[in-house]
């Protein structure tokens, strides 16, 4: 163990709703670098009940929210403590997400429930929570914060891309750090999976027995998605609408969903002339769409390891626990547009 390493648990649970995501990392820096060791990894599948809860609480009444923030706690709480009889090993801090409820950034708020006091008080660790808020109140939009978490730890590669319920990309250019969402992708890919009675569209399978809608595609794509942070209420809002409107098959829809998130995640590679990318999250796994984006993408496309398609967002909230408890800048107003650099995140003290 380096002299002045920390072990720190980081918890991520993204719009996918996969489940929840469990990575113990030691950080720690040399010669003004910092590196990580992945020690353990885990993930949580959610029951339906969770899942019904988390899409749904946004629309229930203020107690009830308050309650499923405390009982969400409880929840991480527990499979922290499941995890760590499973993975002995020490953890100085808990740095925890939390699961994305509201995010309307020009209104002045975003809200992830999982309360930071009842992991602390529950699983016995200090844990650092609420990244967002912060930079929020610094006019930005609280997101993305992943960024400097791939320039500080995955600084080999050009670029890297995040396919989750989101598509959202980072990379560092003159020395500034870019990054924005790009479209909506497994958010919109799951929700016609279930409509199939499906979780999710294994490998693009349903998707590539499907044909495009040339007419959807179009509408899609006519969206307008720039400088904006997308979340659950932009889907909902905007682009469900659309998709809902059109009386094809599930799998013409996928297969135009497919097409439609190549087509944009193609497109910035190309408009930022970027020759590669590492790309991780669930839609690493989804052929079908990384065969799409070959097609329209003449660069290099890096699929990692499985650990590192499956926790590289829960290892990089562990890094901005450790830049927190540092007093570090953990959060970047060049990808956020907030009106500095900050220092993000509560942490509730376990002893």
């Amino acid at each position: 163990m380096k002299a002045n390493s920390l072990h720190i648990l980081g918890i991520m649970s993204g719009t996918s709703l996969d489940g929840l995501d469990l990575a113990l990392c030691e950080f720690y820096t040399e010669n003004d670098q910092v590196y990580f060791r992945l020690q353990a990894a885990q993930t949580i599948p959610y029951e339906p009940h969770w899942k019904h809860h988390l899409q749904n609480i946004c629309n229930s009444p203020a107690e009830e929210f308050f309650k499923l923030h405390h009982q969400y706690g409880q929840f991480i709480a527990d499979n922290v403590n499941y995890f760590l009889i499973k993975h002995p090993n020490k953890v100085d801090y808990i740095a925890s997400h939390g699961h994305t409820i509201f995010h309307q950034p020009t209104l002045g708020f975003t809200t992830q429930i999982g309360c930071g006091a009842t992991i602390a008080a529950h699983a016995g660790i200090s844990t650092v929570c609420d990244f967002r808020s912060l930079d929020v109140a610094l006019n930005g939009q609280g997101a993305p914060l992943v960024p400097i978490g791939d320039r500080d730890l995955f600084h080999k590669h050009e670029s890297c891309l995040n396919i989750g319920g989101i598509a959202n990309i980072s990379f560092t250019k003159n020395t500034t750090t870019q990054a924005f969402d790009i479209c909506i992708a497994n958010m919109a890919l799951n929700y016609l999976a279930e409509l199939n009675g499906k979780p999710f569209d294994d490998n693009g399978r349903m998707a590539e027995e499907g044909n495009v809608s040339r007419v959807l595609l179009h509408q899609l794509l006519e969206i307008d998605t720039q400088n904006k942070s997308l979340g659950r209420e932009w889907f909902e809002t905007h682009f469900l609408p659309i998709l809902n409107a059109y009386s094809i098959s599930i799998e013409d829809k996928l297969a135009t969903c497919v097409e439609y998130c190549a087509t944009k995640i193609a497109e910035c590679l190309n408009q930022h002339q970027l020759k590669s990318v590492l790309i991780t999250g669930g839609g690493a796994y989804n052929f079908f769409l990384i065969e799409r984006l070959r097609n329209s993408f003449d660069g290099e496309i890096e699929i990692p390891a499985d650990q590192l398609i499956q926790f590289k967002e829960a290892i990089i909230f562990g890094y901005l626990g450790y830049l927190r408890v540092n007093h570090q800048i953990n959060t970047l107003s060049s990808v956020t547009s907030a009106t500095k650099n900050s220092v993000g995140g509560c942490i509730y003290l376990a002893s």
